[in-house]
């Protein structure tokens, strides 16, 4: 009987181009058939599968923060008027960045004081986070706190790279200016400012997720007491 053809792979090899190749062909010996009109012998070709359109490459864009040396304020007309307005800390800018980068992944199309509040938690090694963690405030309750309070947004909604500060955040960030500016020990405007910024905004989300978690009015005293003090830093 003759001998049946099969076309069908031996191996593979992975090459650079776009298509796969099989090695040569080869020839198969059945040293027990069980269908006689096989015979005895199994001829392999040769074939070539093409697999360019069959690999799909998944591509996810990052989450990202651009990083600015300065904040956004409402009262421009503080450097019309030729004051000096004080430096914001680097862990203060930082920590901004970090509240616009959690507004854009929990997908709110604004950055609130909630956001601002984790930004200074999300950063980690600034005076008013160590502060926060030492009263039992975390970054994870926090975030609990917010989608409690704010519920959750569209799943197939996409935030801006920048969300706008909301009137209560920008408010906060301009309290922190006022009251660095109306000290008298210079410096810089540090986290602790931020924090104590949220805190006044007594109707915002972050003022009433601090609230929840045990922050008062005691405690934000101890913590400007502490920020007053000559040589304070943002560490």
């Amino acid at each position: 009987m003759a001998a049946a053809h099969f076309h069908c792979p031996a191996s593979l090899t992975l090459r650079s181009e776009a298509g796969v190749r099989f090695c040569q062909s080869q020839t198969l010996t059945l040293k027990s058939p069980h269908n006689s009109w096989l015979g005895t012998k199994v001829r392999v070709s040769p074939c070539t599968l093409n697999l360019r359109h069959l690999v799909s490459v998944s591509r996810r864009r990052p989450f990202a923060a651009t990083v600015s040396f300065s904040l956004p304020t409402a009262k421009p007309e503080l450097a019309s008027a030729g004051k000096e307005i004080p430096k914001w800390s680097s862990k203060a800018i930082k920590s901004f960045a970090m509240s616009e980068l959690e507004a854009r992944k929990l997908k709110y199309s604004t950055t609130g004081t909630e956001a601002l509040l984790m930004g200074v938690l999300i950063e980690g090694t600034n005076l008013a986070a160590k502060f926060l963690r030492a009263n039992g405030i975390t970054l994870l309750k926090v975030r609990d706190e917010t989608v409690q309070l704010l519920g959750k947004a569209d799943f197939f909604f996409f935030s801006p790279e920048h969300p706008p500060l909301t009137d209560e955040a920008q408010r906060a960030l301009d309290w922190a200016v006022d009251q660095k500016i109306k000290s008298v020990d210079g410096g810089e405007i540090t986290t602790a400012h931020i924090l104590l910024g949220i805190w006044s905004e007594v109707d915002s989300p972050g003022h009433k997720i601090l609230s929840t978690l045990g922050f008062n009015d005691e405690k934000a005293k101890e913590l400007e007491s502490s920020i007053s003090k000559p040589g304070c830093t943002d560490d």
